[in-house]
């Protein structure tokens, strides 16, 4: 019975409020930028400036790309370890710290807006194209951007930061 009360002491906690916006809204963002693309401009490329086009592709990878497949069998098992790294990031955050729990939620809510798209389109919209003088970056999205920064962070306070 102490786990159990445990448990919800941890789960049931202001800060974790804050945080599940801070989930909510980079989900809300990430979701707001694919409408706006596959909605306006699905059958064309946007040029910005010398450096950056939006141009819609769908993602059948994980982030960048990196292992598409035609493949279903491969897609599905992707999306199930996908899944289960988006529990295991929630499980953790309830085991963290403020600073940390912060982190996991710009992570955890970048991995929900790519793992929606999967669940739903079964490709992931990718539409930010960065190049400069014909090399071209992974076309990615705002939910990659969240990721990446994330892991950027977390890497960062890992290494560099003691804690106390």
């Amino acid at each position: 019975m102490t786990d159990l009360k445990e448990i919800k002491n941890k789960v049931i906690k202001k800060e974790n409020f804050y945080f599940l916006v801070i989930i909510l809204l980079i989900f809300s963002i990430d979701r707001y930028s694919k409408i706006e693309i596959i909605n306006n401009y699905s059958n064309q490329s946007l040029y910005l400036n010398d450096f950056v086009n939006l141009n819609l592709i769908w993602n059948t990878g994980i982030g960048f790309g990196i292992l598409s497949s035609s493949s279903s069998m491969i897609y599905n098992f992707i999306s199930f370890l996908i899944f289960g790294v988006i529990i295991l990031l929630g499980y953790y955050y309830f085991q963290s710290d403020k600073n940390e729990k912060f982190i996991f939620s710009i992570i955890i809510g970048g991995a929900i807006g790519n793992f929606y798209d999967r669940f739903f389109f079964k490709a992931v919209p990718d539409f930010i194209d960065l190049h400069f003088k014909g090399f071209h970056w992974f076309t990615f999205n705002f939910a990659d951007v969240f990721i990446t920064i994330g892991i950027i962070a977390f890497l960062v306070k890992g290494f560099f930061i003691k804690n106390n």
